[in-house]
């Protein structure tokens, strides 16, 4: 399993603070000239003056070139893209030997075009074109939002029969891997929710919408990858403008599961550098106050969900109290407020509330 905490959100709100990085940063020229103009690995040198020859060389050397030039997560960014180029996901999870072998000639190549790209500050996740996710590896692609560990957690909440509530309902006490159950995920990106839930339910279905192409095109592409692809159906549809369709394409649902765009507009320009030059932006610009996509599910939810249906939100901490401002001033909001849960770093991170 890869490193939980390698690229966490990296915004105010979250557990890790935003990397440092340069406004204003220009990315290196890949092909056709630039830094890589001319450039042989095979002439490539470590700093004794000898050519890299073996792994654990190249995971020295580009430890120590991502550390001088300000890339976060020097080491574990190194021993994962080297990993990969083995074989393995991790330094310990290659066999006996691996980093002392000499490596060829087509491996030093695939490591030194993959490590320029992390110089360009590519996430690894898109660097390596996967992640792990719970239990699951991913297919990752720009510019999909690459899931986060607070998003694990929420998952977690799903699976879990407590939700700190003081009576037992209906979806509590029937939660059965056996179940079936149908999910409705909004703002679906790589998929990595519904995947987890499909897994666990094994008899269950799934909605997955996202207003981005590409995002619902790598849903149905990991769902095709996990052999899930006949219980989810995919949609390109936005739940602010398209929320009528919406509410007639996925039918009642059992559960609304969601991790939304909910930075507050005024934070975008603090995310790291990683996320504003590869990810989706509106997969995180939540609006004035990050609550634009959360107000719109909450208000499809109460048509879309069955009677005791739930809504898991992962959103930001100042969100738990804004959201149950805001159903208290709706005449008729249709929804309970059921529970708050923290996340790893003692944050109020996830929502849940219940149809009436």
């Amino acid at each position: 399993m890869r490193g939980r905490y390698l690229w966490s959100r990296l915004v105010p709100g979250s557990c890790l603070r935003p990397a440092p990085h340069a406004r204003g940063w220009t990315p290196i020229p890949v092909g056709g000239g630039g830094v890589l103009a001319g450039f042989s690995p095979a002439r490539a040198q470590g700093s004794s003056g000898h050519e890299l020859t073996t792994a654990a060389q190249c995971v020295t050397y580009w430890s120590t070139r991502f550390h001088r030039e300000g890339i976060p997560e020097p080491q574990e960014s190194s021993q994962y893209i080297i990993s990969h180029v083995l074989g393995g996901k991790t330094i310990h999870s290659l066999e006996e030997g691996s980093l002392s072998r000499a490596l060829t000639a087509e491996q030093k190549r695939m490591i030194w075009k993959l490590c320029f790209r992390r110089l360009q500050r590519m996430p690894v996740q898109f660097v390596i074109e996967e992640w792990d996710f719970c239990d699951l590896t991913l297919k990752m692609k720009p510019p999909v939002f690459i899931p986060r560990p607070e998003t694990e957690d929420l998952v977690s909440i799903v699976l879990s029969k407590e939700d700190d509530s003081t009576e037992e309902t209906p979806w509590q006490s029937s939660l059965q891997t056996d179940a079936r159950y149908l999910f409705l995920e909004i703002g679906c990106g790589s998929g990595a929710i519904t995947m987890c839930l499909l897994q666990h339910f094994k008899q269950s279905h799934a909605v997955a919408v996202d207003k981005s192409a590409e995002a619902v095109a790598l849903t149905r592409e990991n769902a095709e990858r996990l052999c899930v692809q006949h219980r989810v159906r995919e949609y390109q549809l936005d739940v602010i403008s398209d929320s009528q369709e919406l509410a007639t394409v996925c039918g009642p649902v059992d559960a609304i599961v969601s991790n939304p765009p909910y930075v507050f507009h005024e934070d975008m320009s603090e995310l790291a550098a990683e996320i504003l030059r590869y990810e989706d932006l509106s997969a995180l610009d939540g609006g004035t106050e990050g609550m634009d996509v959360i107000r719109a599910i909450l208000q499809l939810a109460p048509t879309v969900l069955k009677h005791h249906g739930k809504v898991f939100l992962e959103v930001e901490p100042r969100h738990p109290e804004m959201i149950q401002a805001w159903l208290q001033n709706q005449p008729a909001p249709g929804l309970t407020y059921r529970a708050t849960h923290k996340d790893h770093c003692g944050k109020p991170r996830f929502c849940i509330l219940q149809k009436c």
